[in-house]
């Protein structure tokens, strides 16, 4: 492997990431386990949340932690195929959570990568992840939407990424901030719920479908 040159390489550590972020685990667990197709309960996603209503909290929280360690292995392990560089692992990270919400073996139709971005930024810098979930906390503990609080999460981390590391974070910041982007594009149905107050709360029995996070 060390004989390869290093934008192949690169383009390897990209390639396995998207690959690994690919991977539906929400589907897979609630089919294995349940035998039921989580893409046709509830908001039809494949994410941690729907697969709790599918197939009951411990699967749910299973998913959640299989699609974070897709982000923090791309970051922590793959990235490292490829010349050790800051470069390389946001791409790895960021080629995990594209995998994540398009993946190719669902024709581009995934979650919305709140769960993979944060196992990426974890293996990034611990400390603007735990700027992040301390947002992601305040604002569900007053709203009770999980969608507005992941979106104000997502905002939050290029902030503290800028705020943390200044010009030494540069590239991360930057990636982090195109993520955001992502990520409110992926909510926005649930933005829109919100502004018409349809929107379900954290913790309120649903009586219907609703998207949520994944």
């Amino acid at each position: 492997m060390s004989e390869l040159p290093p934008p192949l390489l690169s383009n390897l550590a990209i390639a396995l990431s998207y690959l690994l972020g690919s991977t539906p685990w929400g589907l897979v667990l609630v089919r294995v386990f349940k035998g039921v197709d989580v893409r046709k309960v509830g908001s039809g996603n494949i994410g941690a949340t729907n697969a709790a209503r599918a197939g009951g909290r411990g699967l749910g929280l299973a998913v959640f932690v299989l699609d974070f360690a897709k982000g923090w292995v791309a970051v922590a392990c793959i990235s490292k195929l490829a010349p050790d560089s800051v470069w390389i692992q946001i791409a790895c990270g960021t080629a995990a959570v594209l995998g994540h919400c398009f993946p190719m073996w669902l024709r581009f139709k995934g979650g919305k990568g709140v769960s993979t971005l944060c196992g990426a930024v974890v293996a990034s810098e611990w400390r603007v992840f735990l700027c992040g979930g301390v947002v992601w906390l305040v604002v569900l503990a007053v709203t009770r939407y999980v969608g507005l609080a992941s979106f104000a999460m997502c905002l939050a981390l290029p902030i503290a990424a800028w705020w943390l590391l200044r010009d030494a974070g540069f590239w991360l910041t930057l990636g982090l901030a195109a993520l955001a982007l992502l990520i409110l594009t992926r909510h926005r149905s649930n933005m829109a719920r919100m502004l018409a107050g349809t929107e379900p709360k954290f913790g309120a029995k649903r009586a219907g479908g609703d998207a949520k996070r994944g």
